[in-house]
C-alpha cells in the first residue's frame, strides 16, 4: 500500500491543471473559487488540452508519410462543446479533420446533429439488431460488421453495397498481469472474426456481392509506452489476417486500428510515445497500400477535465484499538463519476487550496450516493481535510459525463466548459 509520505504530489501537472502558491488551478483558473461560485459537483473541461492532444497524434500519423485517418470515439464524450472545438480541426474530407468512430444508432444520429457528415462517421458495433441495421442503412454511414450473421442480415438490406469486417486476431496487447482481454485475447469475445472464419465470412460478403473496402480491430485496453511490444505483436497479427483478405480479392483501402490509447492515471505509469505507436502501425500495415486509421476517446479527454466536490463528512469511524479509518464524504457519486465503481481505476484527488502540500493523512474517500461498494478509494494519502474543502478528482473527462446516471435522483452537475486559458 502506498504510504503518505512516499505518495507522489505532481506527477499530474502540466500546462492548464498545475498548483500555483499552493492552489490548484484549472485553464488558469482557481478551482475552488470556480466551485464557490457555481457549487458542486461541478465539471471543468480545458478544451485546450484535448486539442493539444488531438494535435499529437495527428501529427505523430502523419510523420509516418502515410495516408492516415484519426477519429473521436463518441462513446467517450459527446458534449457539444467538445465536439464543436475538434469538429473547428480540419475540413471535411482532409485528413486533418477528425470524424467519428460510433457504436449505436442514437451516436449516428448525434454525429450528424452536431455536424459530422456521413462519410466521416465510421460506425463499429456488435451485436446489431435489424432495426439498427435499417437506421445505419437510411444515414449512409459506413460500418464494419463483426459477425457473420450480421453480414447476411446487411447483405439481404444492402445487395451489393460496402462493408467493413471487424477482425479478431486473437492477440491481446494488454499485459497478462492485467488480465484484461475484453477484445482480443486468448479468451473468446464477443467482438470480432476470428481468424479460422475469416474465409466464411468473406464467403458470406460475396453471397451478398458486397465489397470489404475496410479492416477493422481493436486490440488495445489503456496502451501505454510498456505495453507497445504486446501491441505490435497483436499489430502483426491483425496484418496477416488483411493480407489474407487482400490476396482474395478484397479492395481494402483503409486498416482502422481501433483506440485503447490511454492517459496516464498515476505516478510511474510511462506516457504513450505516440511516434513509437504510429511507427508500429506504419511497419506492419504500410506495405498494404492502405489508409491507416485509428479512433482513440480516452486519451483525448481523460486528464481534459475535473470533478470538484466539496467534503462535508471527515470522521473516523473506527472501533477503539482498530486504528484509523477516516472517511471523507463528497458531494459527488459513481452516477456522475463512475472510474472507481465501474471500471475499478484510481482517481487521482487533489486537495484545491493545498494541491502541492505533503500528504500526511489517509482517508477513505466516499460518495453521497446510498450504495455501499460506491467508494473513490482506500486508504488515501492526502493534505488533512477539514469538512467543507473543495477537491478535483482528476482525469474524468471521458467515460464520466458520458455515462451519467440518474441513479437516486442525483442532478447532473454543472459543467464549465473553458476554450482558452487565462494566463497568471
Amino acid at each position: 500500500m502506498t504510504t503518505p509520505h512516499d505518495h507522489p504530489r505532481d506527477w499530474w501537472q502540466r500546462p492548464g491543471l498545475e498548483a500555483r502558491g499552493g492552489r490548484l488551478l484549472v485553464a488558469g483558473r482557481d478551482a475552488e473559487a470556480l466551485a464557490r461560485e457555481c457549487g458542486t459537483p461541478l465539471f471543468v473541461y480545458d478544451l485546450t488540452h484535448i486539442e493539444e492532444n488531438v494535435r499529437a497524434l495527428q501529427g505523430a500519423m502523419a510523420h509516418t508519410g502515410l495516408p492516415w485517418k484519426v477519429r473521436w470515439a463518441l462513446k467517450s464524450q459527446r458534449e457539444p462543446a467538445v465536439l464543436a472545438r475538434i469538429r473547428r480541426l480540419g475540413e471535411p474530407g482532409t485528413p486533418e479533420f477528425v470524424g467519428l468512430d460510433v457504436c449505436s444508432p442514437g451516436e449516428v444520429e448525434h454525429g450528424l446533429a452536431h455536424g459530422f457528415p456521413a462519410d466521416e462517421i465510421s460506425y463499429t458495433g456488435t451485436n446489431v439488431s435489424d432495426r439498427d441495421l435499417d437506421v445505419m442503412l437510411e444515414h449512409g454511414v459506413h460500418m464494419n460488421l463483426d459477425l457473420i450473421s450480421q453480414i447476411h442480415r446487411y447483405g439481404r438490406r444492402d445487395r451489393g453495397g460496402t462493408i467493413g469486417l471487424r477482425i479478431n486476431p486473437r492477440v491481446s496487447a494488454a499485459r497478462p498481469e492485467s488480465g484484461i482481454s475484453y477484445y482480443s485475447g486468448d479468451a473468446p469475445t464477443k467482438f470480432g472474426i476470428y481468424p479460422e472464419r475469416l474465409d466464411e465470412a468473406l464467403a458470406a460478403a460475396r453471397s451478398h456481392d458486397l465489397t470489404v473496402d475496410t479492416i477493422h480491430f481493436h486490440v488495445s485496453h489503456h496502451l501505454l509506452n510498456d505495453d507497445l511490444p504486446a501491441f505490435e505483436r497483436a499489430v502483426a497479427a491483425a496484418a496477416a489476417m488483411a493480407r489474407r483478405a487482400i490476396g482474395a480479392g478484397c479492395p481494402v483501402r483503409e486498416i482502422n486500428a481501433g483506440g485503447g490509447l490511454a492517459a496516464v492515471m498515476r505516478q510511474g505509469q510511462r506516457p504513450l510515445d505516440l511516434d513509437a505507436y504510429a511507427g508500429v502501425l506504419a511497419e506492419h500495415l504500410g506495405a498494404l497500400g492502405v489508409t491507416i486509421a485509428c479512433e482513440p476517446g480516452e486519451m483525448f479527454c481523460k486528464n481534459a477535465a475535473v470533478l470538484l466536490a466539496e467534503v462535508v463528512t471527515v470522521e473516523d469511524r473506527s472501533r477503539a484499538g482498530d486504528g484509523s479509518a477516516v472517511f471523507a464524504g463528497l458531494t459527488c457519486g459513481w452516477n456522475a463519476m463512475n472510474l472507481a465503481f465501474v471500471y475499478k481505476e484510481l482517481v487521482e484527488t487533489v486537495l484545491c487550496r493545498a494541491a502541492d502540500a505533503p500528504r500526511t493523512a489517509v482517508y477513505t474517500l466516499t460518495s453521497h450516493i446510498n450504495e455501499g461498494p460506491d467508494i473513490f478509494a482506500e486508504d488515501y494519502p492526502l493534505p488533512p481535510l477539514e469538512e467543507g474543502d473543495i477537491v478535483a478528482l482528476l482525469g474524468v473527462g471521458s467515460y464520466c459525463q458520458a455515462n451519467w446516471n440518474v441513479h437516486c435522483l442525483r442532478p447532473f452537475p454543472e459543467v464549465l466548459w473553458f476554450s482558452e486559458r487565462h494566463t497568471i
